[in-house]
């Protein structure tokens, strides 16, 4: 998924996933490296026993049957409103067909997870209104010894955005701060056609504030390297990975 600031008419996420549904796979390969080093920080941090999973923006469902497999969860549920998206997902996986803003006021009945996955910046496609009501959704979906995994892509990031793009927007969001500040428009080419849709590139420092006013707390934090998948020390040189709990 790459930002770009294309003209063109920009989707609402879910009828842009709709349309990039038929070569989601091939894009998906093309992060290979980053998407299964997420896929392995997650498996070895799982909680010892757990026998629930929820992928929020799930795709077509591979990640999570992939990474509740390795541990032996048996339930596994597929937040996924694409429709297209979801026609590829394994017959055992639970479906709910909505829309993580929706989760406060519309949670089909089933109690609570040890493992919720929200990965590949899913987050940031939901609009800056949303975000903390959702992760506040999560918060209360979690079990009591249950883990939170989100990863998004770091505004930050000057491996992959460069220097002088990266150190531009750290003078801009000091001199002009804005929640909107990390609005881009995400860009894919479908059979040779573009097709872009709203995204958002975080901050450290605004994910603390949205994982701070949703009760979450914060058990790890790791750069991943949005090429290559390598651990980094730095946030220059990743994307942020959470490990997040229950507070209190």
């Amino acid at each position: 998924m790459t930002p770009d600031h294309s003209s063109d008419e920009v989707l609402d996420p879910v009828a842009a996933y709709d349309r990039v549904a038929p070569v989601f796979a091939d894009l998906s390969r093309r992060r290979e490296a980053y998407l299964r080093k997420i896929e392995e920080l997650v498996v070895a941090r799982l909680p010892p026993g757990s026998e629930s999973l929820l992928d929020v923006g799930s795709g077509d469902g591979g990640r999570a049957v992939r990474i509740a497999r390795s541990a032996g969860i048996q339930r596994i549920v597929l937040l996924e409103p694409c429709a297209s998206m979801r026609q590829s997902a394994d017959a055992s996986c639970e479906i709910w067909p909505i829309r993580a803003e929706t989760l406060a006021d519309a949670v089909p009945s089933g109690g609570s997870f040890d493992v919720i996955i929200c990965l590949w910046n899913v987050l940031g496609h939901i609009r800056a209104q949303e975000r903390l009501n959702v992760l506040k959704a999560l918060e209360q979906l979690l079990s009591p010894d249950g883990v939170l995994f989100v990863d998004v892509n770091h505004r930050y990031n000057m491996r992959a955005y460069g220097f002088w793009r990266t150190a531009g927007r750290i003078l801009y969001d000091r001199v002009l701060p804005s929640e909107n500040n990390g609005d881009v428009t995400m860009s894919w080419d479908v059979c040779g056609e573009r097709c872009n849709t709203y995204g958002h590139v975080f901050t450290q420092i605004e994910m603390q504030r949205l994982i701070s006013g949703a009760g979450l707390v914060t058990r790890e934090t790791v750069f991943v390297d949005y090429d290559s998948g390598d651990i980094r020390r730095s946030g220059l040189k990743g994307n942020l990975f959470y490990v997040l709990r229950r507070g209190g």
